[in-house]
């Protein structure tokens, strides 16, 4: 997946520089034969949008089913869970602060954005009269989820998905099993879906950068540069939070927590995957931050099951770029929706490799925010910078929460309570 992911951004860079060239040429058989590729970069990009209601269902039941059920087991699980809950709503708060911040500091060029949305067609954008306060709140709930789905109306497909999730979790274990094995199931085959999807991304982002390049020439290059540098700034910022949670609220002394956390970071930004840092935060945990083993053994692989800090920082903050990048102003309501959203995807797409969870975990953040999701095949090709930092701040927020359920447990070879 690594070797895909650097071809994919190869093939954006020599996509964007195609197009430009031939923009800047304006000889009509190369015009022409640009107009036949471009159309192969919006299939591509379609065949990946069409996995996201199915993935994104029938991943959040599964979650919700999985969880519910393991919150029974007992009350550390159940205060985990809770304490989860709170940590990701603060991380979407800080991300919608931070990123309208960024962007009010550094606003993107009007006419190189405007020319960056026609490169991958802005004829579905639809600015239409945000919802009221008493529309939204009628439409938390579906009365026909199926009408929903087809209409990308997202916040009300995950309130239907939530519930139907909790009411499986109720059932008797054997129905609540089938209807789990079933979701997943749906969810792997999307999964595979998507995974055949992306080893065409090399010719489909080649497709979609062309067209970038030939509406506006080399100033794409600078608007993906600036998106980059965003979105890795905010993300970036959630690994300095959750350390400072750590050292506060958890009530780890810097240089231990610092210290035990290094070989962490170092693993992670190698593989960017939070499972594959599993064992080295666990080292850090009962080693470095003495952490009792009867927290430390249950905590951290819930924590990498269902808890991502920076899903709903990252995910959030792409999804107002775009909307900076199209001119659009999202409502309050809109927000509220967005990081509702943003929080369910959030506990629902763990585990999925980057790339593959992108479209996945974003595009109904963008359908709740009132935000076109056009851009996001391009968007993924830089995906790869990001994503460093997202598992930096991941890691960190596991160890962080995990030491903050420690507080009042014995630590690792004493036999009182932190303090």
């Amino acid at each position: 997946m690594k070797f895909i992911s650097v071809l994919v951004l190869l093939s954006l860079i020599a996509g964007l520089i195609a197009g430009a060239l031939v923009r800047a040429s304006g000889d009509p058989t190369l015009l022409n034969i640009s107009s036949v590729i471009e159309p192969f970069g919006g299939l591509w990009l379609n065949t990946l949008r069409m996995t996201v209601v199915p993935l994104v269902v029938s991943l959040l039941i599964t979650a919700i089913a999985s969880v519910a059920d393991t919150a029974k087991t007992g009350g550390l699980v159940a205060r985990a869970i809770l304490l989860f809950s709170v940590l990701l709503f603060f991380a979407a708060t800080y991300s919608v602060l931070a990123t309208n911040g960024w962007l009010e500091v550094w606003p993107l060029d009007r006419a190189a954005a405007d020319a960056f949305v026609a490169g991958v067609g802005d004829q579905a954008v639809t600015i239409s009269e945000p919802p009221t306060f008493a529309s939204w709140l009628q439409g938390l709930a579906p009365y026909n989820p199926i009408k929903a789905a087809a209409e990308d109306g997202m916040l009300a497909l995950v309130v239907f998905s939530i519930f139907f999730g909790f009411a499986a979790a109720t059932l008797a274990p054997e129905m609540r099993a089938q209807i789990v094995n079933f979701f997943r199931a749906v969810s792997e085959a999307m999964i595979k879906i998507v995974q055949w999807v992306l080893l065409a991304g090399p010719i489909g982002v080649f497709a979609l950068a062309l067209g970038v390049g030939l509406h506006a020439g080399f100033s794409a290059a600078g608007t993906l540069a600036q998106y980059v540098v965003i979105v890795t700034g905010v993300t970036a910022g959630s690994t300095l939070i959750a350390w400072i949670i750590a050292v506060t609220w958890g009530g780890q002394p810097i240089a231990r927590f610092t210290s035990a956390t290094t070989p962490v970071w170092a693993i992670a930004a190698s593989t960017q995957s939070s499972l594959a840092s599993l064992p080295a935060m666990l080292e850090a945990a009962l080693r470095g931050l003495q952490i009792s083993p009867r927290v430390a053994d249950v905590i951290l692989p819930l924590a990498v099951a269902i808890f991502r800090f920076t899903s709903p920082v990252a995910n959030l903050a792409v999804c107002f770029f775009v909307a900076h990048l199209y001119g659009i102003e999202p409502s309050l309501v809109q927000i509220i929706s967005a990081v509702v959203v943003a929080y369910a995807v959030s506990i629902a797409a763990v585990g999925l490799p980057g790339q593959v969870s992108f479209i996945a975990s974003i595009a109904p953040i963008c359908l709740a925010l009132g935000v076109p999701t056009e851009v996001l095949g391009i968007l993924i090709a830089v995906e790869i910078i990001p994503d460093i930092f997202r598992t930096l701040g991941n890691v960190t927020g596991d160890l962080a929460a995990t030491s903050i359920l420690a507080r009042n447990q014995p630590r690792e070879n004493e036999g009182s309570p932190a303090p």
